[in-house]
């Protein structure tokens, strides 16, 4: 049965399940009743991040145009431009024992397309989650549901899988950015 998290919580991922290395990350929403006439494109992003919280290569940032880290351990499997439809929106693999030893933390995004020029922000959004299930049998050991908490943001980093001692963890963050997908990437050491 999957834990469910709450904002700021951590769980042991590898330590209570011996031997797992392929996971899915699979991240949803569901856009409210909109009439702004424009289409509401979200995206999941994901920063592989050093002990200092930055991306030290840019390959290192993977999202639709870049959907494999150099090391091959994330694939973004692709991007729904709509959200439509049951299940995850979009998902991340990530093979744990191809990651490279420079990364510390795998922090997992999801940004509003266009947002500023759309007059659109997360307070349209709901029913937001991220969740990790394990590849081989699709079981799902971790969710948590971000809730109702976001109305100008642009941006949420949901959540992030980190090393502790040779183990994998996961933190749900939930944290909300004004700024957008630049500003995500700036805070990550990112030129944009």
């Amino acid at each position: 049965m999957a834990i469910s998290l709450q904002k700021g919580q951590k769980v042991d991922l590898t330590k209570s399940n011996p031997g797992l290395t392929k996971l899915i990350v699979g991240l949803g929403w569901d856009v409210n009743k909109y009439d702004g006439g424009k289409d509401f494109d979200l995206d999941s992003s994901v920063f592989m991040l050093n002990s200092e919280g930055k991306v030290t290569d840019e390959k290192n940032f993977v999202f639709f145009n870049n959907p494999k880290s150099p090391d091959g351990s994330v694939i973004h499997t692709g991007d729904n431009r709509t959200g439509a439809g049951e299940g995850d929106d979009e998902q991340i693999k990530v093979d744990l024992a191809l990651v490279s030893s420079n990364v510390s933390k795998i922090t997992f995004t999801i940004t509003i397309h266009e947002a500023q020029e759309r007059n659109q922000n997360f307070g349209q959004v709901s029913n937001s989650y991220v969740r990790v299930v394990n590849e081989a049998s699709g079981e799902e050991l971790i969710r948590y549901d971000l809730g109702e908490d976001f109305s100008i943001e642009t941006a949420i980093v949901v959540g992030e899988l980190y090393r502790n001692n040779n183990e994998w963890k996961f933190n749900a963050i939930g944290s909300g950015y004004q700024n957008g997908l630049a500003g995500l990437c700036r805070d990550f050491g990112l030129d944009v």
